[in-house]
């Protein structure tokens, strides 16, 4: 099945996409392939526990995966890394299709794009024990500036807040990025479609990622310049920068239609999947950098018959080996769905095709990306939905790489208490950020308390456990905090002493915006010089670990 490129179709509404898609898949049949390498962990032929998981999953202090299903009554459920189900609360009929985020306060937040007082959607909260609380309704005010049908996820950012978007409403009725407190408090950032010929994008579908820069960067369905919609900059206060149009290129080579989201991967570039568009206009993978470099690294269906699928609806993630791994919707040996991994230089290997079991036991067509447990695993659903597997599966898949441990927040400043995940936690003797040893707690098996040492540095986190020493799966990045400076003026020229904490990693200095000379005197100091063209504004540091600004503007002088 060749899959279309949505840019050169007419604009689509996103509602009726995504009916259509699970709709659609129950009319298709299937075929049987011999192959096995997924494990089934749960099967949703028992209605009772929910059916059709659009969302993946998600890894929380308690050791054990959450996810959601979206038809019928939807439900929230638990599911031990060995197999064993819960099904734990209703959310009713609110199609809940993005994935959950574990907070700071231990519980559970996510989104649904229906449902609610308005039936727009929700952001609701679920308690460690399974309790849901709606925390607020989309399109509570009139002509829904708020927003509706919140199709992404939620992120912590480094304020505390949960950050999201809606696909609808608005302004503009085109979709929004918004802020919301723990407690309910939402503020809508910005209105898509707030530019000229919806330059800016519309109907943002994915979550958004935070860099170490402090700004968020997302993806947009439709619209942009040049209508395959678009990647996207935006700050904690609102200001958004487009840094790419998909359809850019002839005959959307370049990609069309992000459903996903992005992610950063070690290389510090973004990589992410489009449904359409490509060389043969069924989905890509791409790289981007932070300042808007766009490389297409593989477009689907290369290879014949679309063995390595085609339409990629879900995201990446990195691995601990460094390959990134992700899913098809449709394609492979029965056009059900692939598994793939694919190298950062675009070598794309078909791990599995779904629907390779009798009866389609496996499951047929992921929607939702991956995640990797910190046994190493990886862990998935698919959506289900034809004749013979109509309901879903949660799908493991073994590869071999060793545990891992996680920290819940990818970044913060030293005296910061940050939670790590593992196993066999318990015992643990010691904890390090990048060499630094820190203080730490540990009085879970699958979880500890950890806080940002003086003197760490950007790198991995290891832990010392009785079984053996234990690695995160990303570098923790330490930010730097830029306390004053002195002087506070000067012609070009003039050294100035930057004083603050987490200095050693510096790499740039600029004076309102143009990069200076300097040395790094100790992890609380570092001189600079005025440079040449340099403006009165704020001077900012930057460090491996991240930016700050300085808290008043340095005065350039004749």
């Amino acid at each position: 099945m060749s899959l279309p490129c949505f840019a050169s179709t007419p604009k689509f509404d996103r509602a009726i996409l995504r009916y259509a898609l699970l709709l659609s898949l129950l009319w298709m049949t299937a075929t049987v392939c011999p192959a096995q390498t997924v494990t089934t962990l749960h099967d949703f032929s028992n209605f009772q526990d929910g059916a059709n998981p659009a969302a993946g999953l998600v890894q929380i202090t308690d050791g054990n995966l959450y996810g959601t299903t979206t038809s019928s009554s939807s439900t929230v459920f638990e599911i031990a890394p060995s197999g064993t189900f819960k099904s734990l609360d209703s959310l009713g009929e609110s199609l809940p299709s993005a994935t959950l985020v574990q907070a700071s306060d231990r519980n559970l937040y996510g989104t649904t794009s229906a449902g609610g007082n308005e039936g727009a959607g929700t952001v609701y909260r679920v308690t460690p024990g399974g309790a849901v609380t709606t925390l607020y309704s989309f399109c509570s005010q009139l002509d829904c500036p708020d927003g509706s049908g919140p199709d992404g996820g939620l992120i912590q950012a480094s304020d505390g807040n949960l950050y999201g978007v809606t696909a609808a409403g608005g302004a503009n009725s085109a979709g929004t990025v918004f802020r919301i407190t723990l407690n309910g408090t939402l503020t809508t950032l910005y209105s898509f479609c707030s530019q000229a010929n919806c330059a800016d994008g519309s109907s943002p579908e994915a979550g958004l990622v935070q860099d170490s820069d402090g700004n968020f960067y997302g993806t947009t369905l439709e619209n942009g310049a040049d209508g395959g919609g678009t990647i996207y900059r935006i700050t904690l206060s609102g200001t958004l920068t487009t840094l790419y149009t998909f359809c850019s290129q002839t005959d959307c080579a370049d990609g069309a239609s992000p459903f996903a989201g992005l992610i950063q991967a070690n290389d510090g570039n973004f990589y992410g999947t489009t449904y359409g568009g490509g060389a043969n206009r069924n989905g890509t993978v791409f790289r981007i950098t932070p300042g808007g470099t766009l490389t297409e690294l593989y477009s689907f269906c290369s290879q014949a018959n679309c063995a390595d699928g085609t339409g990629p609806r879900g995201g990446l993630i990195q691995a601990t080996d460094g390959n990134l791994y992700g899913t098809t919707t449709y394609g492979g040996n029965v056009n059900y769905g692939t598994l793939f991994k694919i190298a950062l230089n675009g070598t794309l290997t078909t791990l599995y095709s779904f629907c390779s079991e009798h009866d389609c036991k496996d499951g047929e067509y992921p929607l939702a990306s991956l995640v990797q447990e910190t046994n190493g695993n990886l862990y998935g659903t698919t959506a289900g939905s034809s004749e013979t597997a109509p309901f879903g599966t949660i799908f493991r898949v073994s590869l071999g790489l060793a545990p891992f441990v996680e920290a819940q927040t990818n970044l913060g400043k030293v005296g910061a208490t940050i939670t790590i995940l593992g196993n066999d936690l318990i015992g643990t003797t010691g904890v390090s950020f990048a060499g630094t040893p820190g203080k730490f707690t540990a009085t879970s098996n699958s979880w500890l308390s950890a806080t940002v040492p003086s003197g760490a540095t950007t790198g991995p986190i290891v832990v010392a456990t009785p079984g053996g020493t234990l690695t995160s799966n990303q570098n923790f990045r330490v930010l730097p905090q830029f306390t004053s400076f002195s002087p506070s003026s000067g012609p070009v020229g003039t050294p100035v002493t930057i004083t603050g904490v987490s200095l050693t990693q510096t790499t740039v200095v600029t004076f309102g915006g143009m990069a200076a000379s300097f040395t790094v005197d100790s992890d609380t100091q570092v001189t600079a010089m005025v440079p040449v063209g340099a403006r009165t504004g704020a001077i900012v540091i930057t460090t491996l670990g991240g930016s700050h600004w300085s808290p008043t503007p340095f005065t350039v002088t004749p």
